[in-house]
């Protein structure tokens, strides 16, 4: 029987709201987080601490994104791979963008996932993973890093240093540097692969901002960690 074009239509129609809604379900396993609350980093060390198990917290881009996303989850899967589900807590910034689309690989891999991120991102109604199980929000009046004019890092990147044992920057901006140089020097084990921010995002940040074209997508911490290694 030959299918008539209305009703072949309709069948299209069908099979691509069934591909999208199949696209946009999380990872098995992926809830919503069980736990978001406001605390300080005193408390964020306390809960982890009181869990006894390791936290591997990652690092690097998230509005800025990925040049090469795919790549980013292969560097973050090998790393998941070398620690033990029942004994580690992964831990990123809480939110979906960037670097957050390792918890949904996390979660995959059988890991409790937490989050801490500055209030700015409640403020600004900046998604959260749906990946995320626990999320702590720190009140700060920055996204992270070093608070300006200080040496200082801000409350919600000393939450995440002080929570972590070992922390992973792969590529990453100005805070992601601050804080892998921090849990650097404060004895915890680093590791920083390169990677660059999305290209096209970043020229219509520079466009927007008035600014001529970027021409290097490595990053603060790619600049930082790339120059300090080269110099070795």
């Amino acid at each position: 029987m030959i299918m008539e074009r209305g009703q072949s239509r309709r069948l299209i129609l069908l099979y691509l709201f069934l591909f999208a809604l199949l696209s946009s379900r999380a990872a098995p396993g992926c809830e919503p987080a069980s736990t978001i609350k406001e605390a300080t980093p005193e408390k964020i060390r306390a809960f982890f601490k009181g869990k006894k198990m390791k936290v591997l917290t990652f690092v690097g881009y998230s509005g800025a994104e990925y040049e090469n996303k795919t790549a980013m989850l292969d560097h973050a899967a090998d790393i998941l791979d070398r620690f033990d589900p029942k004994q580690t807590i992964v831990n990123i910034g809480a939110t979906a963008e960037g670097i957050g689309a390792v918890y949904e690989t996390a979660k995959r891999k059988g890991f409790l996932t937490a989050g801490i991120v500055s209030t700015q991102a409640k403020e600004n109604n900046v998604e959260l993973s749906p990946c995320v199980d626990v999320v702590f929000y720190v009140k700060d009046a920055t996204w992270g890093g070093i608070v300006p004019g200080t040496k200082q890092l801000s409350p919600t990147s000393t939450a995440m240093v002080e929570a972590s044992d070992v922390m992973v920057a792969i590529g990453g901006g100005e805070v992601a540097r601050d804080e892998l140089t921090a849990a650097r020097r404060s004895g915890r084990k680093v590791e920083f692969i390169p990677a660059e921010m999305n290209h096209e995002i970043a020229r219509q940040k520079a466009l927007k901002k008035g600014q001529s074209a970027p021409t290097d997508f490595r990053g603060a911490a790619g600049v930082e960690f790339e120059e300090a290694k080269s110099n070795k």
